[in-house]
């Protein structure tokens, strides 16, 4: 019979709620009275007919515009349970109205009583039948995934309740708050984090799962290290921006955000410095289908430029980054995708003239340093010959600002993508001094998370599929960076600059890439395999530092070094090189690309001062310091 009810339409389960809240409406008014009186024998006249009848009627279209009838039992939370509260009180009102007004001969107190037992006999129902169609629904004990909630606040309350029907069963709650200790949570009891290994055993829990609000990475970073001496499956919930826009849902659950595993808080944007060099100009992005391409874009168009060209020789990351554009595109504003390549000089004339650009963001170029390596020649003219091209066709259009995408591994470069970036930095350095129309600027910083070369998802899809992970060398490390904080520190730089400048990116304490590996793999839950444990579930292998690879990155080639407005963006002093020399150069660059000799370009190299030398890799130290330590 209850399935029964249970599977009726919407429409038939409300007009059964309407008449059951009329009869309980008349024996709350009746039970009311008797208890008022103390007998059951009561005198019923026309004006106490009068008095109920009105308090019937009344309170039924009270009940219907409050949506009363609109709440789904089984998903009846506490703003459903207020408004019932709100109607009974409304509805007592009005019978001590409706008495007042017929002259009957209802006690004063009666509507005070007749208020709590309307709440029995509206809510208690609601509340029994929400508890059986819960119990109907839910997976028997065995089948439910016990975990365990790491933060007992609102963000917690609500993934437990999102979990209700997802097969996870949270069997504790446990917090960093001591007044919060021992004290129950929807029932549920709170425990000090002291306490987890004790609860993980006891409770077969196979998940921790993080609802930390909006927690800074720094305190996130704390409790992670941890949670991951526990080697339990740590997961974390969607930033609760997504859940509020509606992007994603909170019971979406997740692994680690690598910028959790970092704790680096990321800087807000400085307004002023953002709109700067975008607001009403035409600003272009070369190699907007890349990952610092893409995100630029999306930080670009927020701010309404007067239109966006995107510009890419990849065809379905053009079209990529296109869509999403669009999709976001609220403000209406012109998105011109362009399919070419920076190495083709006429074709970026035609552009810069016919678009009019104002502002420029470069950062098209070949960054996987492997394959520039063996394919130099290809490097060199996307990267170097393709910047020169795109930053002679900026100057010949008048561009306002033109904004170089470089890279760490243009300082003291072992690799010829390393070098390249150099002498892509030197080259605009040389244009800057020779004209004064266009601000052309290098912003240089490390390794981005989320990029296509980044080992983070690299490193879970080894994790997944079993292992093993793979490392270069047991000393590696590298400065790492979110795109979207990356993206908006480049164009603030682009901003603040005076022409000619090299912006360096503070990047903060550089990452241990084998510690980053041990910390994704424990809070999978798993545990390591090597001689002192060779149970493990995952092998650490390490395979070599690749062709030009150093054992760490710098940001800086000399000391000089400047803060600016913003504290995470500092102005470096470097060498540079003058336009005539560089001019002659060049010329015998690109006869060296069009003959297609690498072994002269390797070589060519070492004639500007670029501090190139493949054969510093392995003899190089990690410097004590960090680049920025100390600077004012």
């Amino acid at each position: 019979m209850l399935i029964k009810l249970l599977e009726a339409s919407r429409t038939a389960k409300r007009i059964i709620s309407l008449c059951y809240d009329s009869v309980a409406i008349v024996i709350g008014v009746y039970l009311s009275n008797c208890l008022r009186l103390g007998t059951f024998d009561l005198t019923i006249t026309h004006k106490e007919l009068a008095a109920l009848l009105i308090t019937l009627v009344a309170s039924l279209t009270i009940f219907i515009r409050l949506g009363m009838y609109r709440a789904i039992l089984r998903y009846m939370t506490q703003p459903a349970i207020v408004t019932i509260i709100i109607c009974v009180l409304l509805s007592g009102v009005t019978l001590a109205v409706s008495g007042f007004l017929t002259y009957s001969k209802i006690p004063r107190s009666v509507p005070f009583i007749y208020i709590g037992l309307m709440l029995v006999l509206i809510g208690g129902p609601r509340l029994l039948i929400r508890h059986i169609i819960l119990k109907m629904g839910a997976l028997p004990p065995a089948d439910m995934v016990p975990v365990i909630i790491y933060g007992a606040g609102r963000t917690g309350h609500q993934l437990m309740l999102a979990l209700q029907d997802t097969g996870y069963g949270v069997v504790a709650f446990v917090d960093d708050n001591p007044s919060l200790h021992g004290t129950l949570l929807a029932n549920i009891k709170i425990f000090s984090p002291k306490t987890l290994p004790r609860l993980i055993s006891a409770s077969s829990a196979t998940k921790v799962l993080l609802a930390l609000g909006r927690t800074a990475h720094s305190v996130r970073l704390e409790i992670i290290k941890r949670l991951e001496k526990l080697h339990i499956n740590v997961q974390t919930i969607p930033d609760m921006g997504d859940v509020l826009s509606g992007k994603a849902r909170i019971e979406n659950i997740r692994d680690v955000d690598i910028d959790d595993l970092l704790g680096r808080d990321s800087v807000q944007p400085l307004s002023d410095l953002m709109e700067g060099s975008i607001t009403n100009k035409v600003v272009m992005v070369t190699g907007a289908g890349g990952s610092i391409g893409s995100e630029l874009c999306r930080q670009i168009i927020d701010f309404k430029p007067a239109k966006i060209i995107l510009l890419d020789h990849n065809e379905y990351s053009l079209y990529a980054v296109e869509q999403e554009l669009e999709a976001r595109n609220t403000h209406l504003i012109p998105v011109v995708p362009l399919l070419g390549s920076v190495q083709n000089n006429n074709f970026l004339r035609s552009v810069f003239r016919r678009y009019r650009v104002e502002t420029v963001y470069h950062a098209a170029a070949y960054k996987h340093v492997p394959l520039v390596e063996s394919n130099i020649v290809e490097g060199i003219k996307n990267n170097v010959l393709g910047t020169l091209n795109c930053a002679e066709a900026a100057m010949e259009a008048g561009v306002g600002l033109f904004v170089l995408i470089s890279t760490d591994k243009a300082v003291r470069p072992t690799n010829v993508m390393g070098a390249s970036k150099r002498l892509a930095e030197l080259i605009l350095q040389s244009i800057a001094k020779r004209q004064q129309s266009t601000r052309f600027v290098m912003v240089r910083f490390g390794n981005v998370l989320g990029s296509s070369g980044s080992v983070v998802p690299l490193f879970r899809k080894q994790i997944k599929s079993g292992g093993p992970v793979t490392v270069t060398h047991p000393e590696i490390i590298r400065y790492f960076m979110t795109i979207r904080e990356a993206s908006q520190l480049v164009i603030q730089a682009g901003t603040m600059s005076k022409g000619g400048d090299v912006f360096v990116l503070d990047m903060g304490e550089p990452v241990k890439i084998v510690d980053l590996a041990l910390r994704m793999i424990h809070l999978s839950g798993l545990s390591v395999r090597d001689v002192a444990n060779p149970e493990g579930d995952i092998e650490i292998q390490y395979t070599g530092l690749r062709p030009g690879e150093k054992l760490f990155e710098e940001l800086l080639i000399g000391d000089n070094v400047f803060a600016t407005e913003h504290p995470r963006i500092f102005r470096a002093l470097e060498q540079s090189v003058s336009w005539r020399e560089m001019e002659v150069f060049l010329n015998n660059l690109t006869a060296a690309c069009e003959s297609d000799d690498a072994k002269r370009i390797k070589s060519m190299l070492n004639e500007m001062p670029l501090g190139y030398g493949s054969e510093q890799a392995e003899a190089e130290e990690y410097p004590r310091s960090l680049p920025l330590t100390g600077v004012n």
